[in-house]
């Protein structure tokens, strides 16, 4: 699973980890970072995308891909004003189907993502 790591002063960071950490864990959970070997951090996850492309959505329960209707936010870009589109889209639970999953800094710790990441980038 590749997991996207986004800090406070706006940079991203990739690394790849095993699934079974994060099966379970819904969107705005927070995690320690201990887990992608960011020790010291604490981690919110904020979407992701499954292995056909399909978006994660906060307001869909479960972990199973759903026809929705729907206006805006993830998963649509609205072309006019008020229209809806049925879209599929995942549930707000990470399963073992996440191929991507988007999480964003919440607390720091005393080394730099880079500097705990940075051998992975040289491979």
């Amino acid at each position: 699973m590749q997991i996207n790591i986004g800090t406070k002063d706006g940079e991203i960071y990739q690394t790849e980890a095993e699934p079974e950490g994060f099966v379970g864990k819904k969107i705005g959970e927070i995690f320690e970072g201990d887990v992608i070997s960011l020790e010291g951090y604490e981690l919110e996850i904020t979407g992701g995308s499954d292995k056909s492309g399909f978006p994660m959505r906060k307001s869909i329960e479960g972990s199973e891909r759903k026809r929705v209707l729907i206006g805006e936010g993830s998963g649509i870009r609205p072309e006019e004003r008020g229209v809806r589109k049925r879209k599929s889209v995942r549930g707000n639970t990470v399963s073992t189907d996440i191929q991507q999953l988007n999480v964003r800094v919440v607390e720091e710790g005393s080394k730099s993502v880079e500097e705990l990441l940075g051998d992975e980038d040289e491979e």
